[in-house]
């Protein structure tokens, strides 16, 4: 009986030790109640207009779900342009329509229902161009166009990370907290997102994974806690990862001085 109190008790704290996280960003949360029709959908302005960039271009983005799923996770979404191209092609998965998978003209960096974006790659020239063509052929394999549910998965992260197992080009890393991206299509065991690791999930609910560009992450119930010692960084639940380095970007870009462009961005 005693062994069976502690194990209890020893079980909450864990469990409340993983909500603390969304706790305090629903406690620190801008997000106000009004309706998803009157949030925020303008362009960030981080992708470069189409006008402006003759190449092609690949941006994976991720921006925190709407309302309360946005303390525990984020939605994320590929953006592609072909070479000469007048507009982008957004690729993600909602929870509404007939089809789950939409891919479909738009703004690539656009907030998230009144949550801006991040980009999480970004990719240009010839590597895009090829990148784009495995893209397609990978949303067209997505073996869940017509299924989606919010927890475990399938959803938007799940698709993305499909996506991202199937194209080389892509070296993205997806943010703990993207809920989902640990549901497998099949089988228990797969190559990390990124293809730098492995992983084992039993439908998302429980995981574990090992990979140089991801890190550690041990999952439970959908919330990831772990450590990216290369991006000399820890992953908490709800909070994200918290480091000193991007873990996204491509990796060459760590070392590389800002365009002046930057600067003068920057600059009072």
């Amino acid at each position: 009986m005693v062994k069976s109190l502690q194990w209890l008790t020893r079980t909450t704290i864990f469990l409340l030790a993983l909500l603390a996280g969304p706790a305090l960003i629903a406690a620190c949360s801008s997000q106000s109640s009004q309706s998803w029709r009157d949030t925020d959908r303008s362009s960030a302005g981080i992708a470069p207009l189409p006008d402006q960039a003759e190449e092609a271009i690949v941006q994976v983005y991720g921006a925190r779900a709407y309302n309360w799923r946005g303390n525990f996770a984020i939605h994320t979404w590929i953006a592609t342009k072909m070479r000469g191209a007048s507009s982008y092609e957004v690729h993600d998965v909602t929870g509404w329509g007939y089809n789950a998978v939409r891919s479909r003209p738009g703004e690539p960096d656009t907030a998230w229902y009144g949550n801006p974006p991040m980009l999480l790659a970004d990719l240009r020239g010839e590597k895009a161009e090829a990148a784009i063509i495995n893209i397609r052929t990978a949303i067209g394999a997505y073996p869940f166009q017509n299924k989606y549910k919010a927890w475990p998965g399938p959803n938007s992260n799940t698709f993305v990370a499909w996506v991202i197992r199937q194209v080389p080009e892509l070296d993205v890393a997806l943010p703990n907290i993207a809920i989902g991206k640990d549901y497998l299509a099949e089988g228990i065991v797969a190559k990390a997102p990124s293809g730098s690791g492995y992983q084992l999930s039993l439908k998302g609910y429980f995981g574990l994974m090992a990979s140089i560009r991801e890190g550690i992450e041990l999952n439970i119930l959908g919330l990831n806690i772990g450590i990216d010692p290369l991006a000399l960084a820890v992953k908490l639940p709800g909070i994200g990862h918290i480091g000193l380095r991007d873990p996204w970007m491509d990796r060459s870009t760590w070392h590389q001085p800002p365009s002046e462009e930057q600067v003068s961005k920057t600059s009072p």
